[in-house]
């Protein structure tokens, strides 16, 4: 049994878990299961991509990154997917840009870039608190910096 295997999937299942926490508290289409799902699968792909040929993928001319980019399109598709448009407004860019946010978040577990991913994890919460503003700030930003 590979525990390092095991704790990056358990540590993508906690960062995602903070970030779907985030979104189900507001809300949004998509709440704490998808977005701890989506970073544990993420997380496994990623590292069944560097697994593909043993420990010694580094030597071999297996390219663990391909799975990644299938990953990112992937989950481009699956976050358009709560992309909605009626009249002149848009709703679910945010859940849709966190969704990418949160399967990036699990590759960087699998890939053993944990700082980036912890960081990425309070960026990405920090980012999404910042819509609980006071309504001053929102107005500040959203109607005096307006062209003419």
């Amino acid at each position: 049994m590979d525990w390092v295997v095991i704790g990056k999937i358990f540590l993508a299942f906690f960062l995602g878990s903070m970030i779907g926490i985030e979104r189900t508290v507001h809300n949004s289409p998509a709440g704490l299961r998808t977005y701890a799902a989506i970073c544990i699968g993420a997380c496994l792909f990623g590292v069944l991509s560097t697994h593909v040929v043993g420990t010694s993928f580094y030597t071999s001319g297996v390219d663990p990154s391909r799975i990644a980019a299938q990953i990112v399109s992937g989950i481009g598709f699956i976050g358009a997917g709560v992309i909605f448009k009626s009249g002149d407004t848009t709703h679910g860019l945010t859940t849709a840009a966190t969704i990418w946010v949160a399967a990036a978040i699990g590759l960087g577990v699998a890939f053993s870039q944990y700082s980036a991913a912890v960081v990425t994890t309070f960026i990405t919460i920090f980012l999404l608190a910042l819509n609980q503003m006071p309504f001053w700030i929102k107005f500040k930003s959203r109607y005096l910096h307006k062209q003419p």
